[in-house]
């Protein structure tokens, strides 16, 4: 029985975190030698970085993906629209970005992996996080939602017309309820210090898929980077396992390639599902020769959280 079809066969899933412009043809090429079945690209590839999601587009290997803040970074806000270096009259870079990526672009949307029996939903595409319905006019004209709770209800469209009983979500943040200290993964870790700056509308949608029956064993963002502002005596918590074990996985570990003299080196979260369920999740840093230099292990299902 083939690898796709044996769902006691374990499926191997890179989770990349924010980009910002740092994607190459290496990054393909060593996914390839990591072996992995499928990439999940949490956004922010560029302050509208056409060039940069257009690779990412190109890219041979099954994929989903949601944008992020950055992807609309002069076109969401009135500040963004006044900073634009470009003619918005002439040019839509948020729909260029959206048509190169096609159906693997999940925001609000679906993708559908039969042979694994899994269904990636994306939550709300471009979010800056935090409590505050943020960007208005945006989200008003671009995809018809004007509130959380309309937010919430084209998430869970998604989630119902899914074929599958397990859902793998994508947000670019992750939602409320994983802490509200500024270490936590989606926790403000700027002025004032603290506070849960998760979506609610993506806290909503997974409440509701569970009571749809929904198995939900993989949530993946990124956007709060690991790197904390206002401290560096420690990093962000990147992990977070619920009382339904479903793993919360923050993956902006910024920036994601290190330029040395002795080569560079870029990193990805693998998490390792077996059984409709997550057995590992690590954060691991690959080399010029593509050779894993270093592996942390976030979560073992063997031995709970590290």
């Amino acid at each position: 029985m083939s690898r796709l079809t044996n769902q006691s066969q374990k499926i191997r899933i890179a989770v990349v975190g924010d980009v910002h412009d740092l994607w190459e043809e290496e990054d393909e090429i060593a996914l390839n030698h990591l072996g992995v079945d499928l990439v999940l690209l949490v956004g922010d590839f560029g302050n509208e970085s056409i060039e940069v999601v257009r690779r990412v587009a190109e890219m041979a290997l099954p994929k989903a993906v949601i944008l992020g803040n950055h992807d609309a970074w002069y076109t969401a806000s009135d500040w963004g629209r006044k900073q634009c270096p470009y003619d918005r009259r002439k040019e839509d870079r948020v729909q260029q970005q959206l048509d190169l990526l096609g159906t693997t672009h999940v925001g609000y949307d679906k993708l559908e992996f039969p042979d694994w029996k899994l269904t990636v939903v994306g939550g709300r595409p471009f979010s800056w996080g935090g409590p505050v319905w943020k960007n208005e006019e945006f989200y008003r004209q671009r995809f018809g939602v004007s509130s959380f709770a309309e937010s919430t209800d084209r998430i869970v469209t998604a989630m119902t017309q899914a074929t599958s009983e397990t859902l793998i979500l994508m947000g670019h943040c992750g939602p409320t309820g994983l802490g509200d200290q500024a270490e936590d993964p989606c926790g403000r870790d700027w002025n004032p210090i603290g506070g849960d700056f998760g979506d609610p509308d993506l806290a909503a949608a997974i409440d509701q898929a569970r009571g749809m029956g929904k198995q939900i064993p993989l949530v993946v963002f990124g956007h709060m980077h690991h790197h904390l502002r206002h401290t560096k005596t420690c990093l962000r918590t990147p992990i977070v396992v619920d009382a339904h074990n479903t793993v919360y996985l923050n993956s902006a570990s910024v920036p994601r390639i290190l330029r040395r003299e002795e080569g560079d080196l870029r990193n990805f979260s693998i998490v390792t599902l077996q059984e409709q369920a997550v057995v590992q999740a690590s954060l691991i840093w690959v080399d010029q020769e593509f050779q894993v230099t270093s592996e942390q292990i976030l979560f073992d299902s063997q031995d709970s959280l590290v």
